[in-house]
């Protein structure tokens, strides 16, 4: 089976950025350091353009030796490309440790109103975590079919699919995907498929995000077998695992063996005989890599090595649907959510619409494959087309509206940029100053702003020498 997801989440070990002065001078690569998605780098006499955040070791060489466009994050520029990264102001490394002087005191109130207002900012900031919230775990393993005490948004999905049209819309599904998985996976996110202003509004966008999730699980997972008698759209679900692969598989796990900050955040787990646990595709959406099991662990139970522990509890519980819930909800900036694309609580700004990026069901496929299979100006790549083709007969059976004016497809949109109206920080990292605190950033940290407690963490981490005096818990 071929999986389409290979930069859902991706981390950025040390990322080595430039002004714009710099950027006008030659740029040579540096297996030392890590490269932000644009940067151009010189290497053996050509010019190699970084298609997304690249870590260091990663040479240029991968292009030559990659099967796929999307096994190397580097792609071949044109010579006479500038080189440089522009898009980025310089982020000095750490400074090393030393005599830390005086101690320092920084009251938690402080603190906590630096986070407040740093997140004020950005208003797209807390609808985001709005969209994100998650109900705790007793209360998801309680759902059943029918359930009278079932969560609102749970109850809303029953009445659009129940069990009969569940296994109607995935005959060939594997046992692991059960309708039961299907309904925990929906109760974990409480705003996909939750209120909105009106009870017809909140059906209609359900009816809408439930044809465009399966439409995509159809493509991740489905047979694509034409000779069967069940049309492709109902193929989906077949897979739990990558195919080829099992526990056991050693893949998967290459950059588990490294010593920087991503392997702090997300540990990856071992076998009694030492090796590293296979972090290959597994559940409806094939959650892939260490750095996305860590981050969807620790949305899932609060602690990243649960699941970088147990990763095949993606595939055999009802993770393995959540997995694709927790992929539709959570924003991947400068890409918005796909929920967030649905609800229409994403609006284009100029960049996005000067690059083609309109609301509708295509440029979810933006979201999911970037350029894999959007761009250019030829046909629909076939990928592209499948979707379209799958969104449109779980439309027609769920009974959604797909207005001929509405963007199905992705074949002239550009790749989301730091210009888009999603370009949203929500990372804590160092703000490089001598005051206590954390700024938000583009690219990736170990700290989350959508997440509670991150901003003091990343403090605690940047300046360990200043004591975080409690002045708000009262006994």
């Amino acid at each position: 089976m071929k999986r389409y997801i290979r930069n859902a989440i991706t981390p950025a070990v040390l990322i080595i950025a430039f002004s714009h002065t710099q950027a006008a001078r030659a740029l040579d690569y540096d297996s030392a350091y890590a490269y932000p998605a644009g940067c151009v780098v010189s290497w053996k006499a050509q010019v190699f353009k970084a298609k997304w955040w690249t870590g260091p070791g990663h040479t240029p060489d991968e292009v030559a030796n990659a099967a796929n466009p999307w096994d190397t994050s580097w792609e071949i520029a044109a010579q006479g490309t500038p080189t440089g990264c522009p898009n980025e102001q310089a982020v000095p490394p750490e400074p090393a440790p030393g005599d830390p002087g005086e101690p320092r005191q920084v009251l938690l109130s402080t603190l906590l109103a630096d986070e407040s207002r740093l997140a004020a900012a950005f208003p797209m900031m807390e609808p985001v975590r709005r969209s994100i919230r998650t109900l705790d775990n007793a209360s998801v393993e309680a759902v059943q079919p029918m359930r009278k005490h079932n969560p609102a948004n749970v109850r809303r999905v029953e009445a659009i699919v129940d069990a009969a049209k569940f296994d109607y819309l995935f005959p060939l599904r594997a046992p692991e995907y059960s309708y039961n998985n299907f309904l925990k996976g929906m109760a974990k996110f409480p705003a996909v498929c939750g209120d909105y202003a009106t009870p017809d509004e909140s059906e209609a966008i359900c009816r809408k995000t439930l044809a465009t999730m399966f439409a995509h699980v159809a493509q991740e997972t489905g047979a694509h077998e034409a000779w069967r008698p069940e049309p492709e759209y109902r193929q989906g679900l077949v897979y739990v695992r990558e195919m080829g692969m099992t526990e056991q598989s050693d893949s998967y796990n290459g950059g588990c063996g490294d010593v920087n900050w991503a392997t702090e955040a997300w540990p990856c787990g071992k076998w009694a005989d030492g090796r590293f646990k296979s972090y290959f595709g597994r559940g409806a959406k094939q959650l892939s890599y260490h750095f996305n099991y860590g981050p969807f662990s620790d949305a899932m139970f609060g602690d990243a090595t649960v699941l970088l522990d147990a990763p095949e509890r993606v595939a055999d519980t009802w993770l393995n649907l959540a997995s694709a819930v927790f992929f539709y909800a959570y924003p991947q900036p400068p890409k918005p959510s796909m929920l967030h694309i649905i609800d229409g609580t994403w609006q284009p700004n100029a960049a996005d619409i000067a690059d083609g990026r309109l609301p509708g069901f295509g440029v979810t496929t933006m979201v999911i494959n970037g350029g894999v299979e959007c761009g250019g100006t030829g046909p629909e790549h076939a990928a592209s087309a499948n979707r379209i083709s799958y969104y449109r007969a779980f439309a027609a059976t769920l009974g959604v509206p797909v207005d001929e004016r509405e963007t199905l497809g992705c074949r002239n949109m550009k790749e989301f940029t730091e210009a888009s109206a999603a370009a949203l920080p929500i990372y804590w990292e160092n703000n490089w100053t001598t005051t206590p605190g954390c700024k938000l950033v583009g690219y990736q940290t170990a700290f989350s702003a959508l997440k509670s407690g991150d901003y003091l963490r990343c403090v605690r981490k940047a300046f360990p020498e200043v004591e975080i005096v409690d002045d708000v818990s009262r006994d």
